[in-house]
């Protein structure tokens, strides 16, 4: 039994577990295997091959572990197979297999005579190769076979011939026949031109029995599922996300790094570099030379720039290079540049430097870019060098013409770096010595920070950056920037949601400055405050001073500030922006903006325009919008602002809504590549849709969305998804505390609540009406329940009806008060069909699940009314919008439904009866055409995780102990019908 050395669980790794895992089944079978694991040193495969074995193990093979071992130029030879004898050696239940193979034995003792000449080696391979075959015999046979790269060369030739002369050569006619597999690996980075197991792997892949398989980097999401499994204290997001960049996909570099999150040592791990450092010292001094120049230069360099900076002839640069290529420590590159292979062996090599010697260096790659083209371009790198050769001035000037480069071509968090880095040097550099002109002081700085800041998706930070800006004020402060900075903090602290804060900034910015003369940032004032003014309720003063705003700015000619107030209006005037006289506003707005040049005001009224639609239930016409909006944001380098953000999630909403689930879960697969951490609620309505199809796995998912500071939306998505998770598990108690702690929380200062208040309610409300049904249904009272729902439903009724003049929301707020009112009847009192007839209509605007989930519980009440034919035509109809959303807890619902009413023409056909869900039916059916777990998670739109759980689910149902077994099954139970074949 192989010993198990890790006690984390392994992350990852699905596709390959499952080749393996295939492979096994097949030498099981009789069908002798091998495969050669390459990858990278700290990559995983040990922790791959300890996973398979113990599963190899435990399905009752006989597993057996050699190492190879570093030993220089003296390896011992045959030392992996010494390893395996010596195991078995020690184990009585082999004693006569080795004892019918006496020249094996030999090994284990002092003389190896038998293996030194030519027929002592053949018959000792022989020997070797019988001992396997006749060990599979016994039991199935898995030979693992660890760090190929440094095994000796009577190893290398053993494995040749066991390979293939030996265990998996083919009989005469037939197949092999050996119940046996060999798993060999190596760490593909230690392989130079000149290594000795090269041409042996040559060879042995292309022996039919044998394949390659590469272990590659985990994915980034990979890698901080690990460092999560593997820490036990809670760590800063951000320092997970440096683990994960850092370590590059290398779990035994991610393990080091978290290890040495605990010590005050910055770079790399002492440990960690004295396993880097000592390839590199295996170089001649020249390629060490090199790489010293190279790793001031950064993680790529440029021929001609590295040439100039080490000072080397040509000749000798090129033998240094070839030494370093050849060693896999450099890789060469694109565009005549050369590249460290791994980040952290550029660190190793970096912090190795004397502090003198790197100094001199990047002052010396500081000059050569400077008087390279391209200024812009190099601008972040000669700041960088300027810096760490300790001449500030230029890199404070350097990292300004950075900025100012990112700002150009839309890349807002790289100018947020550039800013920040010099607001850190101005105080260092001498006021003569500082860039001059316009804009260029302390406070505008910062301002242009907060707003790179803003733009990246950081709203957090654009809120410090802007009161460090307030606090830099000064009694000499001119009144318009001090204006400036108190309505940019006002905008700033809107998108952290603190409202009340953002009106008095907001005020005191407008009452800075008086209205006449007309001035630009008056108008910017203005029309900052009225969105502040809106937030907090005072309709009123946000629409006398937008009025008042726009005529300054169109006697100004402020075409963008004219565009802002425009949307301002359209929101607050008349019908809002559902109407048509809304829309053309908008329209108006973002015409206007674009002239200006003006993304942001032009991306929020695109935004508002898409919710305008949304609002009015035209779902469709909502998504050109939505594409507009993001094309945009895209040109424009704004995909992580905050209308762009709220952009994807009402995206993704729409297509949940419309019942386009599976386009749903795509695009936020592309979404989540870019994402910043402040983000992550766009993703909500794909927690909605794994929900609905019975993954509680989003719970998790949907409970990571609170932690961090206060976001609002990102409240609303974990609040709905948490309150729909209760509802599934049955657990009205917890629905109804999750309703009522989210409508707290996003209540403003004023006691609005928000308008999700209704679907909130109407979650809960189908909590407490399931309790009630119930307990009725027990003969008990279900009275208990009936405060709950009177409370749940005046939310619903109140946040719907809201304000003086009664004004109702749109189609989606009034379908979810009709299903709230439903819940309630059915609550208080059980199903009501009018109550439900009324729901289901009222989803008929295009919310696909909920006007499905209304049909199920119409057709409970038509069964109550004894309406048998119209329940079974709701139910049918139902059942076939369910199956297309793969909605398996509905599904169960409408069939148990069909079973207790006894709707004999509910189901559309014989797979009525089977036990599995109609997901599960998916997954079967390619199943039966040999899908391995990832390519039914890609058909499927789902993780290869979840299809592993739902292969598991049809195996239970079944009684079936493997794949193969569970499709046989069905075919003979009829559950699947087998495919018809194309003629020949």
């Amino acid at each position: 039994m192989p010993q198990t050395l890790f006690t984390t669980p392994l992350i990852g790794r699905d596709d390959e577990i499952a080749r393996l895992a295939a492979m096994l089944e097949r030498a099981r079978g009789g069908e002798a295997r091998a495969v050669l694991l390459a990858g990278d040193a700290g990559v995983g495969k040990t922790r791959l091959l300890d996973e398979v074995a113990g599963r190899a193990a435990r399905a009752g093979m006989t597993v057996l572990t050699g190492h190879c071992v570093d030993l220089g130029d003296v390896g011992l030879p045959y030392l992996p197979f010494t390893e395996v004898l010596g195991v078995l050696a020690a184990d009585e239940r082999f004693a006569d297999a080795l004892a019918a193979h006496p020249v094996v034995d030999r090994l284990l003792g002092a003389g190896t005579d038998a293996a030194r000449d030519v027929g002592g080696r053949l018959r000792l391979f022989e020997g070797m190769a019988g001992l396997l075959a006749d060990l599979s015999e016994i039991a199935p046979l898995l030979l693992v076979l660890e760090d190929l790269h440094w095994a000796d060369q009577s190893s290398r030739d053993l494995l040749r011939f066991l390979l293939s002369r030996g265990i998996l050569q083919r009989p005469a006619g037939g197949a092999p026949t050996h119940r046996l597999a060999v798993f060999a690996s190596y760490r593909a980075d230690d392989l130079h031109r000149r290594h000795p197991l090269r041409p042996l792997l040559a060879e042995l892949v292309r022996l039919p029995a044998v394949e390659r398989l590469e272990l590659r980097p985990m994915a980034d999401a990979e890698v901080t599922r690990l460092v999560h499994a593997l820490q036990d204290r809670p760590l800063p997001e951000a320092t997970v996300r440096g683990i994960v960049e850092r370590a590059e996909g290398n779990a035994f570099y991610a393990e080091e790094l978290l290890a040495a999150t605990d010590t005050d040592a910055g770079g790399v791990p002492s440990g960690l570099a004295d396993v880097l450092l000592i390839r590199i010292e295996q170089l001649s001094d020249t390629a060490q030379q090199v790489l010293r120049t190279a790793a001031v230069a950064g993680r790529r360099v440029e021929h001609d720039l590295l040439r100039d900076a080490v000072g080397l002839p040509e000749d000798e640069l090129e033998a240094a290079l070839r030494e370093a290529i050849g060693r896999q420590l450099l890789i060469p590159a694109a565009a005549d540049t050369y590249a460290f292979r791994h980040a952290l062996a550029r660190e190793a090599v970096y912090a190795d430097l004397l502090p003198g010697e790197r100094a001199r260096l990047h002052g010396a790659f500081a000059r050569l870019l400077t008087g390279r083209g391209h200024p812009g371009e190099s601008a972040a790198e000669r700041a960088h060098h300027y810096r760490e050769s300790h001449d500030l001035a230029e890199a404070l000037s350097a990292s300004l013409e950075a900025a100012g480069h990112a700002d150009r071509v839309g890349a807002p968090a790289e100018e947020l770096r550039h800013l920040e880095t010099a607001l850190d040097l101005w105080a260092s550099v001498d006021a003569a010595a500082r860039p001059s002109g316009d804009g260029v002081d302390r406070v505008t700085l910062t301002l242009r920070a907060s707003a790179a800041a803003a733009h990246a998706g950081d709203s957090h930070r654009a809120v410090s950056l802007t009161r460090a800006a307030l606090a830099s004020i000064g009694q000499d402060t001119d009144s318009e920037l001090a204006a400036r900075v108190r309505y940019t903090l006002a905008g700033n602290l809107m998108g952290v949601d603190s409202l009340t804060a953002a009106f008095a900034y907001s005020s005191e910015a407008l009452a800075m400055i008086p209205a006449e003369p007309p001035t630009r940032t008056w108008v910017w004032a203005a029309a900052t405050h009225v969105i502040a003014a809106r937030h907090i309720g005072e309709n009123e003063t946000a629409l006398r001073v937008a009025h008042q705003a726009l005529r300054v700015a169109e006697q100004l000619r402020v075409l963008d500030a004219q565009a802002d107030l425009l949307v301002s209006l359209a929101i607050l005037d008349g019908g809002g922006r559902r109407t048509a006289e809304g829309r053309e506003r908008l329209k108006e707005a973002r015409e206007l903006a674009r002239q200006a040049g003006n993304a942001p005001v032009e991306m929020r009224a695109l935004f508002n325009l898409a919710v305008g639609c949304f609002e009015s239930g035209d779902l469709e016409g909502c998504l050109p919008w939505v594409t507009e909006g993001l094309d945009r944001a895209r040109r424009a380098g704004l995909l992580s602002s905050p209308y762009p953000l709220e952009i994807r999630y009402l995206h993704l909403l729409v297509l949940y809504t419309l019942g386009r689930w599976d386009e749903c879960v795509r695009a936020a697969a592309a979404d989540a590549a870019v994402l910043p951490s402040a983000g992550g609620y766009a993703m909500g309505p794909v927690l909605y849709v794994a929900l609905a199809r019975g993954d509680l796995s989003a719970v998790e998912r949907a409970r990571g969305l609170l932690e961090g500071p206060f976001d609002w939306m990102a409240t609303l998505v974990a609040g709905i998804a948490l309150t729909e998770a209760a509802v599934l598990r049955g657990e009205p108690e917890a629905a109804v505390e999750r309703t009522r702690a989210t409508v707290g929380a996003l209540t403003d200062d004023a006691g609005h609540r928000p308008d999700s208040s209704v679907r909130l309610a109407a979650l809960a409300l189908s909590a407490v009406a399931d309790a009630a049904v119930e307990l009725r249904s027990a003969g008990g009272e279900s009275h208990r329940w009936k405060d709950t729902a009177d409370e749940l439903v005046e939310l619903a009724r109140q946040t719907a009806r809201r304000g003086k003049g009664g004004t109702p929301q749109g189609p989606e707020g009034l379908a979810w008060l009709a299903r709230a009112e439903a819940e309630w009847v059915r609550a208080v009192s059980g199903p009501d069909a009018a109550a439900w007839e009324k729901a289901v209509t009222a989803f008929d605007f295009g919310d696909v699940y909920e006007r499905v989930r209304c049909q199920v519980r119409f057709a409970e009440a038509l069964l109550v009314a004894e309406r048998r034919e119209e329940a079974a035509t709701q139910a049918r109809e139902a059942r076939t919008v369910a199956e297309r959303l793969g909605a398996a807890p509905l599904l169960e619902r409408i069939d148990g439904l069909v079973r207790r009413g006894r709707l004999a023409h509910a189901p559309s056909d014989g797979e009525r009866t089977s036990p599995l869900t109609a997901r599960e039916q998916d997954v079967l059916r390619l199943l039966a055409r040999g899908r391995s777990n990832r390519q039914i998670g890609e058909e499927l739109f789902i993780t290869g995780k979840t299809a592993s759980v739902h292969v598991s689910n049809i195996l239970a149902k079944l009684g079936a102990s493997s794949r193969t077994e569970a499709v046989a099954i069905a075919y003979r139970e009829g559950l699947i019908a087998p495919e018809p074949t194309a003629s020949g």
